[in-house]
């Protein structure tokens, strides 16, 4: 495979700047292609939580690598994008790349394609060459599973996606809908745990029971005749309910591979205390083990969250913070660099 692209003119002095927000995966659909094709994803895009990085094209002809404590266990893997496109595009002009932030590694947010599309970026447009996400997403080795992240990296919001027809083949984006403003996601972290990524992924993948057909058609039931229209109309509570009902069915079906519905059994106590108590979507975000509880408005959200400190249900080791969907994708700026 090759990148060539669109030429555009490079700013050969300037930073640019890619951020790309942080995404959950609501659950797949048919993981176990009961019609022929596979997987099919559920997801929502969410602000507060991103990967940035500032780029420029280097003044001493060496590369440079850096960034922020919290970001520098990613640097291998930036090396690694840019090495790939390099091959890819023919383009070898050194760089400068430094990480402000990243999503947290495999805790069910996206990272991983979050992290190779700000890359991609970067280096496209220090380069002068015109490639969109889905461009870069599949050279750089992601979306073959979901399609989720890189329909959100360009427009945000609430996404489904029908699955890859085969290897190499991004799934198409089926539906996009701007999720409702006044609703919030609680998040809840359990840094201590991380979910199932690579070849330990892919291998308990490979020893899951047959994913029945009876459980994919309800999946997409939910989601085409529930999920979305309360999406359309802004009718939270059928929304709660049938995320919810996703999840649980989904989490059922991959609890043996990752140790019960939950990858963080204290992350899963919270879900299910503030579910027995509010209407909320609860789930989990891909393999975790970040849990989410979807809730209709800020004060509800802030309400549930006190109300499981007060009751001892946030143990010490959990984090929480309470986000909005964003329905606008990545953003790319540029600055003059400094000399």
């Amino acid at each position: 495979m090759s990148l060539h692209g669109t030429a555009e003119s490079t700013k050969h002095t300037s930073i640019v700047t890619v951020n790309a927000p942080g995404r959950l995966h609501l659950g797949f659909l048919d993981p176990g292609a009961s019609l022929g094709r596979r997987f099919g994803s559920l997801g929502l895009v969410i602000d507060g939580i991103s990967t940035t990085l500032d780029a420029c094209l280097s003044s001493d002809d060496e590369d440079h690598y850096g960034a922020v404590p919290s970001a520098r266990d990613e640097l291998p893997r930036v090396k690694a994008h840019i090495d790939t496109l390099r091959n890819l595009t023919g383009h070898d002009t050194p760089v400068d790349i430094r990480l402000r932030r990243t999503l947290p590694a495999h805790a069910g947010l996206g990272s991983g394609t979050q992290l190779a599309l700000t890359v991609g970026h970067a280096f496209a447009r220090l380069h002068g060459l015109d490639l969109s996400a889905a461009q870069l997403a599949p050279a750089l080795a992601r979306g073959a599973r979901s399609g989720v992240g890189i329909a959100g990296f360009e427009r945000g919001g609430l996404i489904v996606d029908g699955g890859p027809r085969g290897p190499g083949v991004l799934p198409p984006v089926l539906s996009r809908f701007d999720f409702p403003s006044t609703w919030r996601v609680m998040l809840v972290f359990d840094d201590a745990r991380t979910g199932l990524t690579g070849p330990a992924e892919r291998q308990a993948l490979a020893a899951l029971p047959p994913f029945p057909q009876a459980l994919a058609a309800h999946a997409c039931h939910l989601t085409l005749m529930q999920i979305l229209p309360a999406v359309a109309e802004h009718e939270f509570a059928p929304f709660a309910q049938g995320v919810s009902a996703l999840q649980d069915g989904i989490g059922r079906y991959f609890a043996k591979s990752q140790g019960g519905i939950y990858t963080s059994p204290d992350v899963g106590r919270v879900l299910d205390w503030i579910g027995a108590r509010y209407c909320a979507g609860i789930g989990q975000s891909s393999w975790g083990p970040t849990g989410f509880a979807i809730m209709e408005s800020q004060e509800e959200a802030e309400h549930a969250l006190r109300s499981a400190r007060d009751a001892q249900e946030i143990g010490p080791g959990l984090r929480v913070e309470i986000v909005r969907g964003l329905n606008a994708g990545a953003t790319v700026t540029w600055a003059s660099a400094q000399h």
